[in-house]
């Protein structure tokens, strides 16, 4: 299992720009761990530009700054840079819709 705490963004509807949040935080287990890898390989085979992977909140651990929370969902993105699978999580604010999401991170530096 991977604990990974990356830099988070907050877009409201009609905002032109993002504004950083500060830390998210979240666990990456071995089945999701797994599912990304999965989404890394279907995108190389067919060339798609992303990959939306869901994931299961009672074992994610999210911890998110105070003002993004409580989110009213939550995916992994993946898509492909230079041949090789990244990912960030997405989700919108329950409060009024914005999008939430951190940077994002290599599937291969993940821990097994």
């Amino acid at each position: 299992m991977s604990n990974l705490t990356i830099e988070g963004w907050c877009k409201a509807s009609g905002d032109q720009k993002s504004t950083p949040v500060g830390e998210i935080s979240f666990d990456v287990d071995g089945p999701l761990h797994l599912r990304l890898e999965e989404a890394e390989e279907r995108l190389q085979k067919t060339h798609e530009r992303e990959a939306m992977v869901d994931v299961d909140m009672s074992t994610l651990d999210l911890t998110l700054p105070e003002e993004c929370a409580p989110l009213s969902d939550c995916q992994m993105r993946v898509y492909l840079h230079h041949e090789r699978g990244q990912f960030h999580l997405v989700g919108h604010r329950a409060s009024d819709g914005s999008l939430v999401y951190t940077n994002a991170v290599l599937i291969d530096q993940l821990l097994s």
